[in-house]
């Protein structure tokens, strides 16, 4: 395999408040929980765990002109990622709370100053990285009307200059509300879709994980559905059919898992190794992840 080229990350850049309960949420009353606040947004997840694993990265994405903005950007510089992010004044930095436990999260979320991620910001930060090879964009981008122009234009621009290109579709309530067709025609020949199995079940209905990929593979050159504890799927349209298990591990915090697997899928595929071998690193990020609380890889 040779070594990928440099990967920009387009979409979400937030402070993460993670609340690990230390039991059933006791609704209108209290929970103990552990604490822990930090950086997070799936782009910008994906952009440090790309980061970690020796890829050249580039964030593109907003944040507000205030010290959540500057810690954000600063924990990202500190890992290695190259930012373009754009700062708006009057703006917050977005914001979302998880509530993780048994092996689920839940997320309240204030996208804030995301929402205003622009095109020309977008148009720019590609202009300034001519060795970029690959852009990869976080669904969140496209599920929002104010943000939709800056995830169109940066699939477009991609493909102007020759890059490959491939989508996280992000989470499936924001995908219903949009609606699976207008969806799939935004990110149409994309050369890779991500998706996790409730959003699969919203863009290619109650299949079989195999069947569902497939039929995705109409619209994205190559799908990869991600089943959690169940492995994960590949598929493109040469018909071939990868089939991953999960690694068995301690499961502390699920945040940032599915953004983990990306950048591990990535840095394998895009440095040239073949589907299995791509999904098999795409589940040691995982697990890595699951095993310790928090969206980021350990510093």
């Amino acid at each position: 395999m040779t070594a990928p080229a440099r990967v920009i990350v387009v979409g979400d850049l937030i402070t993460d408040v993670v609340a690990v309960l230390g039991g059933p949420l006791a609704t209108g009353s209290d929970t103990p929980a552990a604490i822990q606040i930090g950086g997070g947004g799936q782009a910008a997840n994906s952009a440090a765990w790309l980061a970690a694993q020796g890829v050249p990265v580039t964030m593109v994405g907003a944040v507000g002109d205030d010290d959540a903005g500057r810690d954000r950007v600063a924990e990202l510089e500190r890992a290695g990622v190259d930012c373009a992010v754009e700062r708006h004044p009057g703006r917050a930095t977005g914001t979302v709370i998880v509530l993780t436990g048994d092996g689920e999260r839940t997320m309240i979320t204030e996208r804030g100053a995301n929402l205003w991620l622009t095109a020309g910001h977008v148009e720019r930060a590609l202009a300034g990285a001519p060795d970029a090879r690959h852009l990869h964009l976080s669904a969140y981008s496209l599920l929002d009307d104010g943000s939709r122009g800056a995830g169109l234009r940066a699939l477009a621009a991609a493909r102007e200059r020759g890059l490959s290109t491939s989508v996280d579709a992000a989470s499936a309530a924001p995908l219903r509300r949009v609606g699976a067709s207008a969806f799939l025609a935004w990110v149409r020949d994309v050369d890779l879709l991500l998706v996790n199995a409730d959003e699969a079940a919203v863009l290619a209905g109650g299949l079989d994980p195999a069947a569902q990929a497939r039929a995705l593979s109409a619209t994205a050159r190559r799908v990869v559905v991600k089943r959690g504890a169940a492995g994960a799927v590949w598929a493109d349209r040469t018909a071939t059919v990868s089939v991953a298990p999960a690694r068995r591990v301690a499961v502390a915090d699920v945040t940032g898992a599915g953004d983990a697997f990306a950048a591990g899928l990535l840095s394998a595929w895009l440095a040239g190794a073949r589907p299995r071998e791509a999904l098999d690193r795409a589940g040691d990020l995982g697990a890595l992840a699951v095993s310790t609380v928090g969206a980021r890889p350990a510093s």
